[in-house]
């Protein structure tokens, strides 16, 4: 189990490095360039899919954690 809870925050390293940076626009915005400001951005292919193995991946680790805790 333990094996399983490194690999697991391994992959969650890896995943989130490699995620694009959301907070260039906030800190644009910050600094006065507002031309984005507003602007809808949506997920679609690639960050899409390291949205949601992000999401999966944090669900996973969460779960071996509490099920590492009670099975002791």
């Amino acid at each position: 189990m333990q094996i399983l809870l490194i690999i697991l925050s391994i992959l969650i390293i890896a995943i989130v490095i490699l995620q694009s940076g959301k907070s260039a626009t906030a800190s644009s915005s910050i600094m006065g360039g507002n031309d984005e400001l507003f602007a809808n951005r949506k997920e679609r292919g690639s960050e899409l899919f390291i949205t949601r193995a992000t999401w999966f991946l944090g669900l996973s680790f969460f779960a071996v954690c509490i099920i590492m805790e009670f099975v002791k």
